[in-house]
């Protein structure tokens, strides 16, 4: 009769302490917090995904403290902290809501499927508006205006060139990084011969670096932040009559939200618009103060 009892109870609190576990994994402490949640200072939290590997506009750091004077926001599950014009934006729109900024560190192939599957409320990410992307999200207007460019060897047979009519003939291997629209511009490059695209920006720049690809196409201020390490490399602007066409789509940077949610795209649109987010001159103004506060430029 005893060891009935005993089996009895020992079922009783292996169950109890299975309840536990499932309750531990699934209760209300791993909740997720949402833009209309609160954070650890009582205020809503405005959860932003970004790469936090693409310098000026978001990079990971190791400590809080900034060449500037700014702080920097820890990344959401990590040690690590991210900052660049992007968290400099997330911070002036948050601080105009009276939020606090949570940045989430993605992967940039991934970035929409974790704004999809409710992650983190809206991207701010350096991400162009299409027309595909627009099919999907919600986009503020532009919170930057960029102009695109190529980045060869300094010491290349190409280094000179000053528009892409002068790359006929030269069959060079031509780069960009995965799903972005600089990819859909690879193609006005006059006999160019696609290579393999990269999973950043960083990558695709290290292939020129390396040989292995002879024209990077992408942005000017992602190319001035990477020729701060990469002494290699050059920097070509295009002239305005011999450059990319439509390519309007990668020059407006907008900020990204779920496409019913409507009512957070036009929250951050009016901060924007209260905080006179629509003027170039401020905009260029502050990318130069990232440009100036990232790890490779101190």
């Amino acid at each position: 009769m005893k060891n009935r009892i005993k089996k009895v109870l020992a079922v009783a609190m292996a169950s109890c302490m299975t309840m536990a576990i499932f309750a531990g994994c699934g209760g209300s402490e791993t909740a997720t917090s949402s833009a209309g949640s609160t954070g650890s200072s009582d205020k809503k939290v405005l959860r932003v995904g970004m790469e936090c590997t693409y310098a000026p506009f978001n990079w990971t750091q190791s400590s809080e403290s900034t060449p500037d004077g700014g702080k920097a926001v820890k990344i959401y599950g990590q040690n690590t902290y991210a900052y660049g014009y992007d968290v400099m934006v997330a911070q002036k729109i948050a601080k105009e809501l009276d939020m606090d900024v949570e940045i989430h560190k993605v992967e940039w192939d991934s970035i929409g499927l974790g704004l999809d599957s409710q992650e983190y409320d809206c991207i701010i990410a350096g991400m162009g508006k299409t027309a595909v992307r627009a099919k999907s999200y919600s986009f503020t207007e532009p919170y930057y205006y960029r102009d695109n460019c190529i980045v060869v060897r300094a010491d290349s047979d190409i280094a000179s060139v000053t528009g892409l009519s002068q790359l006929k003939g030269k069959n060079v291997k031509i780069t960009t990084q995965l799903g972005t629209g600089w990819v859909d511009l690879l193609d006005q490059i006059p006999d160019g011969v696609l290579g393999s695209n990269y999973e950043t920006t960083g990558e695709a720049f290290m292939a020129v670096s390396n040989g292995v690809a002879d024209v990077v196409v992408i942005d000017v201020p992602t190319a001035e932040s990477a020729l701060l390490t990469n002494k290699d490399l050059k920097l070509i602007k295009l002239d305005e009559n011999d450059t990319f066409k439509n390519d309007q789509e990668m020059t407006n940077v907008c900020i990204a939200t779920r496409k019913n949610d409507t009512e957070l795209r036009d929250k951050i649109q009016g901060a924007m618009d209260k905080i006179g987010w629509n003027d170039k001159t401020k905009m260029d103004e502050l990318m130069e103060k990232a440009i100036a506060a990232q790890p490779a430029a101190n």
